[in-house]
């Protein structure tokens, strides 16, 4: 089934079933309020919301209306963990032989962070952020939102604890990056909030794309209108059940953790693309000596999407404009204004 939040005067927005096509929706508030409450008690919610979304599809389901993305806020705008993998370990030697080629890493062992839950944003909102210096980038990647997870569960029993899938673009601020990492610990400037397409799916919304603990889609990017990559997911180096198993190894999750692939990354870069602009300019490094994509600027446009092997939209489309913020506007704006005075 595919589920949404619309956004509403409660900080976790007002859950909706949407249709398959995602043509329609209807409110699924007797059913939960949220859909942080839905995976809360997911044993009662789920056959509801699952008989719900089969009568939507059939056309049966009344008070359906027209689905609209751009009312939508993500479909969990807030959780209480959201844990980012580094799980394409093509990105990272891509990377790594750019700009580190000394640096040795262990590829056994996945790279996690732990990331901010508190604020995530919606499909087509407005993105600001502070200013063009921060050498603002993209990531596209999917995330997998897990049921109640026990310490020390197996990577046998950890695909059984995914209740859904999202698709979301993973901002980030390259300028505060290195030097965070150096710092030894996590990000902060240089992570900022993550934008999320309107639908999360269950896995069954994904067919035979999904085996192996990976998703076989490519995700399509594109930038001011033009494709910018579409890598596939099935080059994971580590599936959803190995990264849950390592999380789980002396923690329990609890419901509504997100846990995100990082970046989709091809090995078969050059006819594929990428998924985000530090590694095309990282491979413009390796192949001239310098990169010249530029980083993203005001006013522009990102899209992400997947499609089934039908052909058919599956978490529906993130589509934002990045926008600066206000209050570095007004900051800029004061600034002048007293120069101007001084002057």
């Amino acid at each position: 089934m595919k589920l949404a939040s619309l956004k509403s005067s409660h900080p976790d927005g007002a859950l909706t079933v949407v249709s398959r096509d995602l043509k329609q929706a209807v409110h699924a508030g007797a059913i939960a309020p949220t859909l942080r409450a839905a995976l809360d008690d997911w044993d009662r919610a789920a056959p509801a919301l699952a008989s719900l979304y089969e009568a939507l599809n059939s056309g049966h389901a009344a008070d359906a209306f027209p689905f609209d993305p751009s009312a939508c806020t993500a479909p969990l705008p807030r959780t209480h963990q959201f844990v980012d993998a580094s799980a394409f370990l093509n990105h990272g030697r891509i990377m790594t032989q750019a700009y580190h080629p000394e640096k040795k890493s262990d590829p056994s062992v996945p790279i996690l962070i732990q990331r901010q839950g508190d604020d995530f944003a919606g499909p087509h909102d407005d993105y600001p952020f502070p200013g063009e210096a921060d050498n603002c980038d993209f990531e596209g990647e999917i995330g997998a939102v897990l049921a109640d997870t026990p310490m020390g569960t197996t990577k046998d029993a950890a695909l059984s604890k995914v209740r859904l899938f999202v698709l979301f673009n993973d901002v980030s601020m390259r300028k505060h990056l290195f030097r965070e990492l150096g710092m030894g610990f996590g990000f902060i400037l240089a992570k900022p909030a993550t934008a999320f397409a309107p639908v999360a799916v269950t896995p069954g919304e994904l067919g035979d794309a999904w085996r192996d603990g990976r998703v076989h889609l490519d995700l399509h990017v594109h930038r001011n209108g033009e494709a910018f990559g579409h890598p596939n997911g099935r080059e994971m180096s580590f599936g959803f059940h190995e990264l849950i198993a390592y999380m789980a190894y002396n923690r329990n999750l609890r419901a509504g953790t997100i846990l995100g692939t990082g970046t989709f990354s091809n090995a078969d870069y050059r006819s594929v693309g990428s998924a985000c602009l530090a590694e095309r300019r990282a491979i413009e490094v390796l192949a001239t000596g310098e990169s010249t994509t530029p980083w993203l600027r005001f006013g522009e446009r990102l899209r992400f999407e997947m499609f089934g092997e039908d052909g058919q939209s599956i978490f529906g489309a993130i589509d934002h404009r990045f926008v600066q913020a206000a209050s570095a506007s007004a900051e800029h704006t004061g600034a002048h204004a007293q120069t101007g005075a001084a002057a």
